[in-house]
């Protein structure tokens, strides 16, 4: 009798863990949006952890969207988008695959969560860059390395 082989990345779930939209000063701040653009500034970054079961995790994709007009905060998006995977891979690429690929699945559609809140806040179109995880997985390895030489 043949054993199926079982996928090497299965998602299980994917969820909104944490969401908030912010417009602290609407109305007034919309009158300004009409002359000026938005100066925004995006950060993202990837947890990962280890769940009951010997392969499964959860990963969570974080964002945090500033938004301001001349030094007034027009707007502030928090969101945390998290899966839940189980990983059939040696246990060497597991940390790769976490921080690398499973986000860079999850993106898409954080991205198009991101940008319907946005709208549908009254706040003009933003569609996020794509997000190269590899550098920030590669930098990420390079600010551990550096600290753990300094002690």
């Amino acid at each position: 009798m043949e054993q199926q082989q079982q996928p090497a990345i299965m998602v299980q779930s994917q969820y909104i863990k944490d969401m908030s939209m912010e417009i602290p000063h609407a109305p007034a701040i919309f009158k300004k949006m009409r002359q000026h653009n938005p100066q925004v500034n995006v950060e993202v970054n990837v947890e990962a952890q280890k769940l009951d079961e010997d392969k499964t995790f959860s990963v969570l994709l974080n964002i945090r969207i500033n938004g301001d007009i001349e030094q007034e905060k027009a707007f502030i998006l928090e969101l945390s988008y998290g899966a839940v995977v189980t990983l059939n891979i040696p246990e060497e690429h597991r940390e790769p695959v976490l921080m690398i690929e499973i986000p860079h699945m999850l993106f898409p559609f954080a991205r198009q969560i991101v940008s319907t809140t946005i709208t549908n806040a009254g706040l003009p179109p933003l569609l996020i860059n794509p997000i190269d995880f590899m550098a920030m997985f590669n930098a990420k390895k390079a600010r551990e390395g550096n600290g753990q030489k300094a002690n």
